[in-house]
């Protein structure tokens, strides 16, 4: 029974978390391993190096709690592995790049590297990271989805602005505020797989409170501000009920498209929201569940599936 099979599945996410190492690896097919290449880096984007500075190791960095110098690293990041010409409006979501690629990566796992692969990304947002990548590595096709106007011009910038992209990625505006997959799947359309990066704070104030919680674990002391160095506008960011009601509503409307998708996924911030999860999931019973484990630089994360289809 699902009631079985979700208690399995928990108890083999707890068993995984405990045996994570300390510090989690990036998948094996990331190109994203070890440390910045700033030599490189700058050589493919020179505005990157007015940025460099010593670290405590005496080594080039960056500082990560400038907006500025994060969002021009992507730059050079997306230039030099993917030779993408890139950019996004000020106070919007920057995300970390070698994080982003590893969701990628572990998806053609669980497709057991299918071609010609089909990926509707719920909440592109103006970066377009995910069919940057998606497209760039594995050549997929991607439907990018948004219900911020102006993030949605952000990305069409950038599609138009790459010629690998074109033919590729279609982008499309949701313009209901409750919805994620209505008006946005047609008729007789079908996906190999849905991911989601879903907004995870319930709120600006819990936003805000987490980032300086950030600030006062890396850098040692209590700050008195909270500067979001990778920018998010609110519907990035925290949604009403965080991240559980939008993981819970994306699981019971995903039953209305369970013959539009062999795979619906998204991200899972905080283990705990899983068995918040597996409560709606046990609603609207999936033939297969899958809890896929991350390992994000110093942080770890994970991915949520699950199928309708045998």
């Amino acid at each position: 029974s699902l009631i079985i099979r979700e208690a399995f599945f928990m108890k083999q996410t707890r068993m995984a978390h405990k045996m994570t190492p300390s510090k989690p690896t990036f998948h094996a097919k990331n190109k994203h391993q070890g440390r910045y290449d700033f030599k490189v880096l700058t050589q493919c984007s020179p505005d990157l190096s007015k940025y460099l500075q010593p670290n405590k190791h005496g080594s080039q960095s960056i500082d990560f709690f400038d907006a500025n110098a994060v969002k021009a690293l992507n730059k050079a990041l997306l230039k030099s592995y993917y030779e993408i010409d890139w950019d996004i409006p000020s106070a919007y979501l920057c995300p970390p790049i070698p994080g982003r690629a590893d969701y990628l990566h572990h998806l053609v796992d669980l497709l057991e590297y299918k071609v010609d692969v089909k990926c509707l990304d719920i909440g592109v947002g103006a970066n377009c990271i995910y069919p940057i990548v998606g497209i760039c590595e594995y050549n997929w096709s991607f439907v990018g989805a948004d219900i911020d106007v102006k993030a949605i011009t952000s990305a069409d910038k950038i599609l138009k602005g790459n010629l690998q992209l074109k033919n590729k990625l279609e982008l499309r505006l949701q313009n209901s505020p409750t919805n994620l997959f209505k008006n946005i799947i047609k008729e007789g359309e079908f996906f190999d797989v849905t991911m989601c990066n879903p907004p995870f704070h319930a709120s600006k104030e819990d936003a805000e409170k987490g980032t300086l919680r950030k600030l006062k674990n890396l850098k040692g002391k209590q700050a008195s501000k909270a500067t979001l160095n990778f920018g998010g506008k609110s519907k990035e960011l925290w949604c009403e009920g965080g991240e559980v009601a939008f993981v819970k509503n994306m699981i019971l409307e995903s039953k209305q498209y369970a013959k539009s998708c062999k795979w619906f996924t998204t991200l899972i911030s905080k283990e705990a929201n899983l068995k918040y999860a597996y409560k709606n999931l046990r609603k609207v019973k999936p033939v297969t569940i899958k809890t896929i484990q991350m390992g994000q630089g110093q942080k770890q994360s994970r991915i949520l599936a699950w199928s309708f289809k045998k």
